[in-house]
């Protein structure tokens, strides 16, 4: 079963990928992990996205979808992807179709979790105090949401005419938001 999240930062997706990849014993594919990795290994695409993040603004499509073509092409991966915070662009979201088609592998459901600006400061504000993230500057994660609501509009109406297009209320507590997530499984 392929699955994708995506919302705002700090709405969750990273700690419900986490939850399926245990419950359905699949592989979270997390572009910013995927991207802190790049950083921390100092190349010179990890340059270039530093950056990016620094400045607020997102990675450019390029880096990320040639970045995530490994993943989709794995054959231990197959069929047990969770894409946490990608596609965030149209761009990403017809890159992401082509690479499954290619490989002979659909998106089974897709979770939008909605969640208002107030709720991701408080959630940030928390965040950057337990897990000491280095991209978790308030003032950059304003910019990001604002980025995000920007670019992502054309994503959410490319995907919420899907029959398995799901929004759920990503204001709700955790574990609320894992059962409504569970109900459209069927696992």
């Amino acid at each position: 079963m392929n699955i994708i999240l995506f919302g705002p930062p700090g709405a969750g997706k990273g700690t419900q990928a986490k939850y399926l990849v245990k419950k359905l014993n699949g592989y979270q594919i997390s572009t910013g992990d995927i991207l802190r990795e790049e950083i921390k290994k100092d190349t010179d695409i990890g340059k270039k996205i530093i950056n990016h993040m620094n400045e607020g603004k997102f990675v450019s499509d390029e880096i990320v979808n040639s970045l995530l073509k490994n993943h989709v092409f794995d054959p231990i991966k197959k069929e047990k992807l969770i894409f946490d915070g990608y596609p965030r662009s149209i761009t990403q979201a017809k890159n992401l179709d082509a690479l499954l088609i290619d490989s002979k592998q659909k998106i089974n459901h897709i979770f939008f979790l909605n969640v208002n600006k107030e709720t991701i400061v408080k959630r940030i504000k928390k965040r950057k105090i337990l897990e000491k993230r280095s991209d978790d500057d308030l003032d950059t994660i304003l910019k990001r949401y604002d980025t995000y609501i920007e670019t992502t509009k054309p994503v959410l109406d490319f995907y919420s005419k899907n029959s398995n297009f799901h929004e759920i209320d990503g204001a709700m507590e955790i574990d609320q938001i894992t059962s409504k997530i569970e109900t459209f499984l069927n696992v």
